[in-house]
């Protein structure tokens, strides 16, 4: 895992462990050429660019589905053994979960829809798990991760783009799908183009500031998570350039802020999903 200089470290700790096809005749960063094109692990930046839009991040992909696997797990241990007498601490922190997430489907959510609650709920612990690997410091699990002979592994899935955008879109689809059950082809059709100026003439001007806005939705969701959770690392990955005495000094004030920042970015995700949601489920 070594880097020579500060720039390396640094750009070695922001690179994704990368799956992905490298064509034939294709000179790697050892030197060697690739006879036959080839499904491999990237060794550099360069080679996980050239991998082009197919490449999987397979720790962002890994780290994502334990967290899942994690989530579903504590949470139905929880549930199989609830008990009203004499309540365990998993079942109070479970408990005070899942009533948190119900005031805010409470409070902005005006339709009815069973799936909201529980989505809500999924999106709101699954977002604090991946954002709460980054109170790991930076360099326990890519040391690890180099020992097994892997030269970069990133561990907090929503420092990558592709993850935070994988969970707005999946928000964009169900936004999709219940205008047009909700409203109606067209219904929604009509609301885009008579909003927010309620006359024929119009239409053009409505249809591009609704549909902008309409794409913006996903966009400033996967943006906005994976802004604060990135630049939040970069932060520790350069703390982590200091000298060991500093280090202490700045780390740990620094990961009790985060200990917010974390719970923070899961709840603004997770509310502005569900008012996007509502607002897919509102027939005028």
């Amino acid at each position: 895992m070594a880097a020579d200089t500060p720039v390396e470290y640094i750009k070695h700790h922001l690179q994704n462990l990368t799956y992905g096809k490298l064509p034939a005749g294709y000179e790697r960063a050892d030197g060697t050429v690739i006879q036959e094109s080839t499904w491999t692990m990237a060794r550099s930046g360069q080679e996980a660019m050239d991998m082009g839009f197919m490449a999987i991040h397979v720790d962002t992909m890994g780290w994502s589905i334990f967290l899942g696997v994690v989530f579903l797990t504590l949470f139905r241990f929880a549930a199989k053994r609830a008990s009203t007498d004499t309540p365990t601490g998993l079942q109070n922190l479970v408990e005070m979960t899942v009533e948190f997430v119900q005031g805010i489907v409470r409070d902005v959510f005006h339709a009815r829809n069973p799936i909201i609650a529980p989505l809500a709920l999924t999106m709101f612990v699954w977002i604090f798990l991946m954002n709460s690997l980054k109170l790991i410091p930076v360099d326990y699990i890519p040391s690890v991760a180099h020992a097994m002979g892997l030269d970069y592994f990133k561990i907090v899935p929503t420092t990558d783009p592709n993850g935070t955008f994988g969970i707005s879109i999946g928000v964009f689809l169900l936004i999709l799908f219940y205008s047009f059950k909700i409203k109606g082809p067209g219904g929604f059709a009509k609301e885009l183009s008579f909003t927010p100026f309620n006359h024929w003439a119009l239409i053009p001007f409505n249809l591009v500031l609704e549909l902008l806005a309409l794409i913006i939705k996903p966009v400033s969701l996967a943006l906005r998570l994976f802004g604060n959770m990135y630049a939040g690392e970069v932060v520790f990955i350069l703390i982590a350039l200091l000298p060991l005495w500093i280090q202490w000094t700045l780390h740990v004030p620094w990961a009790i802020f985060h200990i917010l920042v974390v719970t923070l970015q899961a709840f603004i995700f997770t509310t502005l999903a569900v008012v996007y949601l509502s607002a897919a489920h509102e027939d005028h």
